[in-house]
């Protein structure tokens, strides 16, 4: 067959394609199918919080070029072309939290490297491991074989130090490595991403420094981490995470060439970490562009072929839920799902019970470490997803992705760049600005539950147990996705603890259950995503006087008008009335107000309760109605 009759098929298949689309929302929609326009798919399309549009389909008529192979500038496919397949990425975990006992810590460690762990992260100062105990946490750990970074903010300076003195002594003492460059560490300094948080870490200046002492080693260390973590947590979309952090790690360059740092040996100096999400599609294309869009910056810098982006993903801790934590399992199943595909070097997958405080899930932290590891460890060795490098390479949906996301942060960067580079936009807010604007489209998609947030907005499991005192501290830095519905069940669990019962409201079902079941379950969900209780007696009738024994049976204030758009056309100002005179001080309709158009008086409804609404004003005017003071 030849191009041209391919291309002809091809269109007419896309042609058929849009007709059949016009049909399904014509029906759907009840109009005619003319009324849709020459391009009905649009109606389809959905927009990313960067702006980039999705469609609900990829065809040959999206093919971009066919990008180098991994290993090549400018590294989209991934930067190390002979990484083993057998092994994939490294599965890296944390130790040394909220613990001084070094001994415990090495055995996690030695537990978790023989498990299945092949990157330790190790928290030091503070309440963490003191930097004085490295050396015994890290007994027996083969830093050839394991890579090793710090996490020790304030004192990474000294913990780099001490690293340092271990390496030294283990090199003199004969550790039978013969190639020192096989040792691989990072020291965790990010005074530019602390800045923008608020955290204590070092001074750039300190930072610079073990830079230098670093690139003069013989092991393979990076001294600086873009945490790009920092602006995700504070609500940033992906592109500005990605932008924020190429900017950051432009202004490290700066700082690094400035010292006497050639651009080649600065470069070597950095590594990223990202956040992964449960949108896995957006997170394989963002590792992707993260990728891209930093080769970008070496090139500018006349280093391209030292311009892949050392990568480690971490699971989005905003996207943790304290409520149906167990669900969390799933999201980091598709966050690391996502981060391995798009190529990260490395993948740290979060606790499902981050967000809570410890011990509030009935489960002990060797489990929920297990679990973690696990998750990983279950994509690697029974789904095989290492085996392939870039396995989204090709996928006309992936690659458009990837080039838009790589678009928009580079767009963001030159932004940051315009108004004098990363330290001057931190000052400015225009980071901070860009990223709070974000953060209040999610939070108010989230509200009117446009964006599902399941176990919290939707299937909310009002019959779980209530959450210890102190639970929304924990992650009080993180701006959490499901923050302002977990508050809304926080006074729940205040009202049932100075009540005995949760708030209630009485649901009043017109006509049978195949008529009313459909808003009646919308309705119960919605009311228990507040933690408010519905109360459901069954079928009632405006003219049969069931109305009101159920409600006095229910000793309900409030109450929810549930059945079909017909039955409230025939009986539902009745069945307002007959509620007020029943004793229910406020009457709200499952559904919208044009049934009551035309209704005034004590038959309309106080207001109306659909899937768009904003729920979390709604519903905590609700939870203000019946809980007066418990709030």
């Amino acid at each position: 067959m030849s191009p041209a009759s391919e291309a002809e098929d091809a269109a007419r298949a896309y042609s058929e394609w849009q007709q059949a689309v016009a049909g399904v929302l014509a029906k759907s929609r009840r109009v005619d199918a003319a009324e849709l326009g020459p391009e009905p798919q649009k109606l389809l399309e959905t927009t990313t919080y960067d702006g980039v549009t999705i469609s609900p389909l990829y065809t040959g008529r999206d093919e971009l070029p066919e990008s180098p192979l991994p290993g090549q500038f400018p590294f989209v496919r991934g930067t190390d072309a002979s990484r083993d397949v057998n092994a994939g990425w490294l599965v890296s975990a944390q130790f040394g939290q909220d613990t001084q006992n070094a001994a415990e810590v090495n055995r996690a460690i030695l537990d978790g490297l023989e498990n299945g762990v092949s990157a330790v992260r190790l928290s030091l100062g503070g309440q963490n491991l003191p930097v004085a105990a490295l050396d015994l946490a890290l007994t027996g750990v083969l830093l050839d074989l394991a890579p090793l970074t710090l996490d020790a903010g304030a004192v990474t300076a000294a913990a780099a130090q001490q690293l340092f003195a271990l390496l030294d002594q283990r090199a003199t003492a004969g550790d039978g490595v013969t190639d020192r460059a096989q040792v691989r560490a990072g020291l965790g300094a990010s005074p530019l991403t602390d800045a923008f948080t608020g955290a204590a870490g070092v001074e750039l200046s300190d930072a610079v420094s073990l830079a230098e002492t670093a690139a003069g080693r013989d092991e393979s260390i990076r001294a600086i981490t873009v945490d790009g973590t920092a602006f995700h947590n504070a609500g940033a979309s992906d592109a500005e995470e990605l932008g924020a952090a190429v900017a950051a790690g432009v202004e490290y360059l700066r700082a690094l060439t400035n010292a006497g740092l050639t651009i080649s040996a600065a470069l070597g100096q950095l590594e990223f970490r990202l956040a992964a999400t449960d949108d896995q599609f957006q997170t394989i294309a963002k590792f992707r562009a993260g990728r891209q869009v930093w080769a970008r910056v070496a090139q500018v810098c006349g280093a391209s072929e030292f311009g892949g982006a050392v990568q480690h993903a971490v699971t989005s801790a905003a996207m943790m839920a304290q409520r149906d934590p167990w669900v969390n399992m799933l999201r980091t199943t598709l966050a690391a799902f996502g981060a391995g595909v798009g190529g990260a070097d490395s993948v740290t997958v979060l606790p499902f019970d981050v967000a809570l405080p410890a011990g509030a899930a009935g489960v002990s932290k060797s489990f929920s470490a297990r679990i973690a590891r696990n998750t990983q460890l279950l994509l690697l060795e029974e789904s095989h997803l290492g085996r392939v490098l870039d396995p989204g390479a090709g996928s006309w949906y992936v690659e458009d992705l990837t080039e838009e996301i790589a678009a928009k942060a580079w767009e963001f960067f030159q932004q940051i760049e315009t108004v004098g580079g990363y330290s001057a936009a931190i000052g400015s807010g225009v980071i901070g600005d860009r990223i709070a604007a974000t953060k209040a489209a999610r939070d108010s998609d989230i509200a009117h539950r446009k964006t599902a947030v399941t176990g919290v907005n939707e299937f909310p499991n009002l019959a779980e147990a209530p959450l210890p005192a102190g639970a929304a501290e924990a992650g009080a830095t993180v701006a959490r996705y499901a923050a302002a519905f977990e508050s809304l069940r926080d006074r729940s669990d205040a009202f049932l603890a100075a009540n005995g019962a949760r708030p209630q409201v009485f649901l009043a079902p017109l006509g049978p259950v195949s008529e009313h079941n459909g808003r009646s379950t919308f309705a119960s969900n919605l009311l228990a995503s507040g933690g408010i209780e519905a109360i459901n007696p069954g079928p009632l009738d405006a003219g049969d006087g069931s109305i009101a024994p159920a409600v006095k049976e229910s000793g309900a204030r409030i109450a929810v008008l549930c059945g079909t758009d017909k039955r409230y056309a025939e009986q539902g100002a009745a069945a307002v009335a007959a509620l007020r005179e029943a004793g229910i001080e406020q009457v709200l309709l499952a559904g919208p107000e044009k049934i009551f158009a035309d209704v005034e008086g004590a038959q309309r409804p106080d207001g109306f309760l659909t899937a768009r609404i904003d729920a979390v004003t709604a519903l905590s005017g609700l939870l203000d109605a019946i809980g007066g003071d418990n709030k």
